[in-house]
């Protein structure tokens, strides 16, 4: 039976490169797909991984009807078999209708990929729509790692290396961003808790994570 299922983590924890490779095992088996993205960090139309893989994709813009262009599609003799769904957490509520109704009513399966939660730790919309609609949700496996060793269960967003908390949910950027300009990092939960970003931890002498130490 076909399913949406929607695939979750971090940033930096291969969304992407899932994406991807789920896409390749497929068009190997000589099957067609559409893939949707939206605001990807290579820009309009891609569908990237940090891996540096790139392939094209349909850019999802806000009010775009996904169920209608994938009709469309194959009212124009086209063959579609499944959708990926890559950045699905910046689709709108309505969007994810959309796609539950292709698995239900076109019968195909459909593979969405984001973050759950924002910088903030709140619930993206269109991820909250998908956890409430999704046949299944799975866990990604790769771990992305916080600077202190441990599992990074949050994101922040930082600005000039320093954690901030307020701003518009969505801003475009990357892990990989210069100093001064929005850049996004993972963190485990202590550490997004007292907004210890990695170049925090570094100017100071000591963590504070770090027991006080008194000479005998």
């Amino acid at each position: 039976m076909p399913e949406l299922v929607f695939f979750s983590g971090t940033m930096d924890c291969g969304k992407s490169t899932l994406a991807l490779q789920i896409g390749h095992n497929r068009s190997a088996r000589g099957l067609q797909g559409v893939i949707f993205t939206r605001d990807d960090r290579a820009g309009e139309g891609k569908l990237s991984s940090r891996l540096g893989l790139v392939t094209e994709a349909v850019e999802a813009d806000e009010g775009m009807d996904l169920y209608a262009y994938l009709v469309a599609q194959l009212s124009k003799g086209g063959r579609v078999d499944y959708v990926i769904v890559d950045e699905a957490q910046f689709l709108a509520p309505a969007q994810i209708d959309q796609l539950a109704r292709v698995v239900d009513d076109l019968e195909m399966d459909v593979f969405a990929f984001g973050i759950t939660t924002d910088f903030r730790t709140r619930l993206f919309p269109g991820s909250q729509r998908l956890v409430e609609l999704a046949d299944r949700i799975e866990q990604l496996q790769v771990e992305a790692l916080c600077w202190c060793g441990a599992r990074a269960t949050h994101n922040a967003r930082t600005i000039d290396g320093e954690m901030v908390v307020e701003g518009a949910q969505v801003v475009v950027g990357d892990v990989n961003r210069p100093a001064g300009e929005v850049g996004y990092e993972v963190l485990c939960r202590r550490h997004h808790r007292r907004r210890a970003t990695a170049a925090s931890a570094q100017a100071g002498a000591l963590s504070p994570d770090v027991l006080p130490v008194s000479s005998a």
